[in-house]
């Protein structure tokens, strides 16, 4: 129980070794690391069952053609991308008070 509840503690970046900044999960890298195909992702959202997998891992990145092509409409499909990770990640890293 303590190493669950201690392994949870590391990669949430709380705790007594708390290094704010070093564990910055990308949940785009880590989907194409563990699901480069979305096989995963086409189980389980079924919006993007026909979105190939050069765009599944960022389907914001769509045009309007591939939108239409893939039956796949941002923001009436499939919401538009709400957080910017890489905007966030540099915010975040460039606070003053973290």
């Amino acid at each position: 129980m303590a190493a669950n509840n201690g392994n949870w503690q590391w990669c949430a970046s709380t705790g007594t070794d708390a290094m704010p900044g070093y564990r910055i999960f990308n949940p785009t890298l880590q989907a194409k690391k563990f699901d480069p195909d979305g096989e995963y992702i086409r189980a389980h959202v079924p919006e993007l069952r026909s979105v190939p997998a050069k765009l599944i891992h960022q389907p914001e990145l769509m045009t309007a053609d591939e939108q239409d092509r893939y039956d796949c409409r941002l923001g009436h499909d499939y919401p538009v991308q709400v957080v910017d990770h890489n905007q966030a990640r540099n915010e975040y890293l460039h606070a003053e008070n973290r």
